[in-house]
């Protein structure tokens, strides 16, 4: 059984901040912990629960929101819940700057059984690990008992689904249904034309406005009856049933029901994945770097007995940080499926801007080809790029693997070698001169020299021969097709050869000095500049 840390702040901040919970008073501290869940009764003095998170139930008004976090203080809780909007002023603020208790503002709309219930998932920390680590069913099981007891209680087969019409969990007489229900089961995705339908007639529109169930027909054999899942303001999905004809009243109050019923699972669902993600992240990043605990989380991600690689994948180019970020996260997840497909025990997380990836093989060749694959599936309109690093036959090499993949991404990121993916010693010269002209540029200068007295020439005088330069360089000292390059004659680019010696005080036919010319152009590229005189 795998044990996290305990629950702290800033995880519920996360798991419920952007459905039903916002901070409105205090300044939160992300690493204190969180120890319960304390129900407020103004005629009861509950235990003293240090770490609690109290529930304002029923209480409204400035004096009242000062009065619990008061007494919040007094039981060692870590944060108070109100329902908003909350009456938020200076005396409130002040009692939360001064008992350190963060003020919490619950979505209206929100059911104070729901956050509750969740908070005490969240809480439950033995029960969280990886997916292979549990032992109760997951919350996807209970999702299928919700659907079963809904098709009981309203006499027909039903499906839960999320916003995208993908099908997270449904009840047994699916065969009582039609064509288009029995096809979205064995999918597990709604079927596209019946979606197209469905948005053409406004059903989602009108779904998930309404907090009441929607008769739905005409788009299949059978109507339907849907409600939104929704936790506040945020809507999870939809559950649909399948009918003969509209629902009685009871029965459309008691889908209401259970539609809060299916929002707690989705909630407690997502923020269990959330949970989980962020614990394989970390033992990702504990393999990575290396130490004393890299063993242990090797052992926990299932990659102990077996050589393995690191893939590193970024957006390239010169978009804007949201659209890379954007990108990135579109791209890690596809990475992470594809990954697991090619093999069960792949670990995948996004650590800085950068997905790692964890690939068991045994080969190098082996990982450029799946790197190849997945890049020609997803084509190129996002420009990922992949660097490998060296296969590691035991955990503790993994992070000379990952810094090997970090250097070959850089490369491909820079643009200089013109491959989507590659290992470090494919592009290990690019890599020499990347890293040497950072040194160069941590100096502020390089040294004195024919390149740099002639790039001080042609700033003064407006001339090419810096250019010319690494037109001959670059043609073996051809002056036919350097010139050429340059679309000049072949005379005038002569000219300029012979003139660039004088000034650079650069002898050509000496190797050693050519070889130092190339390395400094190299390192700095002479610039474009339209409109240099010929």
């Amino acid at each position: 059984m795998i044990v996290p840390s305990a629950v702290v702040l800033g995880r519920i901040l996360t798991d419920l901040g952007s459905t039903l919970v916002e901070v409105v008073a205090g300044e939160p501290d992300p690493a204190r912990p969180v120890g319960g869940v304390l129900i407020h009764d103004a005629r009861d003095e509950p235990a003293r629960l240090p770490g609690a998170v109290v529930l304002g139930v029923g209480v409204y008004g400035a004096d009242q929101v000062v009065a619990l976090v008061q007494r919040a203080a007094g039981l060692g809780a870590t944060a108070v819940i109100v329902r908003s909007p909350v009456a938020v002023d200076e005396s409130v603020r002040d009692a939360a700057t001064r008992t350190g208790i963060t003020v919490l503002g619950l979505t209206p709309g929100a059911s104070w059984a729901q956050v509750a219930a969740l908070l005490r998932s969240l809480l439950a920390v033995d029960e969280v690990g990886t997916a292979e680590d549990r032992e109760e069913p997951p919350v996807a099981g209970d999702l299928f008992a919700v659907a079963n007891a809904v098709a009981a209680l309203l006499d027909g087969p039903v499906t839960v689904e999320d916003r995208n019409g993908r099908v997270l969990a449904f009840s047994s007489r699916q065969d009582e249904g039609d064509e288009a229900r029995i096809a979205t089961i064995l999918d597990r995705q709604v079927p596209a034309d019946k979606l197209r339908a469905l948005e053409e007639r406004g059903a989602f529109h009108a779904l998930y406005r309404s907090e009441r169930p929607l008769y739905v027909e005409g788009v299949a054999d059978k109507p339907r009856v849907a409600i939104a899942v929704r936790a506040g303001g945020e809507i999870l999905g939809s559950i649909w049933v399948v009918v003969g004809e509209p629902l009685t009243a009871d029965h459309e109050q008691s889908l209401v029901e259970a539609a809060k019923v299916v929002a707690l699972h989705l909630l407690r669902r997502r923020a269990g994945e959330d949970v989980e993600r962020r614990l394989r992240t970390d033992l990702l990043a504990t393999v990575l770097e290396g130490g004393a605990g890299a063993p242990e989380a090797a052992v926990r991600l299932g990659l102990s007995t077996q050589p393995a690689c690191v893939l590193a994948m970024a957006v390239s180019g010169d978009s804007s940080a949201p659209d890379r970020m954007a990108a990135g996260n579109r791209v890690s997840g596809a990475l992470a499926l594809h990954l697991a497909a090619v093999h069960p025990r792949t670990a995948t997380a996004s650590l800085g801007g950068v997905t790692y990836a964890i690939l068991p093989t045994a080969s190098d060749e082996s990982a450029l080809r799946v790197a190849e694959e997945f890049l020609a599936r997803i084509g190129t309109r996002v420009p990922v790029v992949i660097g490998i690093g060296r296969v590691a036959a035991r955990p503790v090499d993994l992070p000379r693997s990952r810094n090997d993949a970090d250097r070959a991404l850089r490369v491909l990121r820079g643009g200089r070698s013109g491959a989507r993916f590659a290992r470090l010693s494919d592009v290990y010269l690019s890599y020499l001169l990347m890293d040497l002209a950072d040194r160069v540029a941590a100096e502020d200068e390089l040294p004195d020299g024919p390149v740099v007295r002639l790039r001080a020439y042609d700033a003064e005088h407006n001339t090419p021969l810096t250019e010319t330069l690494a037109a001959w360089l670059a043609t073996f000292g051809d002056v036919i097709a350097a010139s050429a390059t340059m679309h000049v004659h072949p005379n005038t680019f002569r000219y300029r050869l012979k003139r660039l010696m004088e000034v650079a005080e650069l002898d050509l036919t000496d190797p050693e000095a050519r070889f130092e010319a190339m390395l400094q152009l190299r390192l700095m590229p002479p610039a474009d500049r339209p409109g240099t005189p010929g």
